[in-house]
């Protein structure tokens, strides 16, 4: 379970003061993948870095009980002087995992060729969602967050990510941000909407997606 305790987080615009969530207290339950819908500029990706604790609330406190992934799609993970397998063997150290075993994991897995051994300054943004679709599978998270890569690549790709992900959540839990909502409702069973501070949950995913296109046409 991962429980937001009266979070509070502020961006700092030129147009002024942007609320991400405000005092705001809720949980993602075990046992369930949950669909974050928004409009643009909301702070949903905001949110899955806050879930990851690459990000700090400005107020409150964030309560994970269980592994969680970085997000997907979030290129600070990596750093970009070092190879993609660099990466590899970097974050295998820091999550406990064999860095042999993780790089020819990632290496097959990502399709990057010679790529691979080379600096991440000179991938493109798809080779680095695939770098990160390898790392993340690598490691076996209670929680993944996922922000948009699932329509990384060719469809080939796109459907070898996804049969990777159904087998994963025969035992772990996604949260994903997606504006594509055949890609949400194709994984999650629950859905939320991120609007004016707070996070609202509904219970089924259906439901979220329609509120969230009927909020779109206003």
């Amino acid at each position: 379970m991962i429980e937001f305790e009266r979070v509070s987080k502020i961006y700092h615009t030129r147009e002024g003061h942007k609320q991400i969530l405000s005092d705001a207290s809720f949980c993602f339950e075990a046992g369930h993948n949950y669909g974050i819908l928004g409009g643009n500029g909301m702070g949903k990706s905001t949110l899955l870095r806050m879930i990851a604790g690459a990000e700090f609330p400005d107020a409150g406190q964030i309560h994970r009980r269980a592994r969680v992934s970085f997000p997907l799609g979030f290129s600070g993970t990596f750093h970009t002087h070092l190879s993609g397998r660099q990466n590899a063997n970097f974050l295998a150290r820091i999550y406990g995992v064999d860095p042999n075993g993780m790089s020819e994991f990632v290496a097959e897995f990502s399709e990057l060729g010679p790529y691979f051994d080379m600096p991440m300054e000179t991938y493109s943004s798809g080779m680095v969602a695939k770098l990160a679709f390898g790392v993340s599978l690598a490691i076996d998270f209670d929680v993944y967050l996922v922000d948009e890569v699932t329509e990384v690549g060719d469809a080939r790709f796109r459907r070898k990510c996804s049969e990777a992900f159904m087998s994963r959540m025969s035992r772990s839990d996604i949260i994903m941000v997606s504006h594509n909502s055949h890609t949400i409702k194709a994984y999650c069973d629950r859905g939320a909407i991120l609007k004016d501070g707070h996070l609202h949950f509904f219970d089924s995913i259906n439901e979220a997606v329609r509120e969230h296109d009927r909020m779109m046409e206003e």
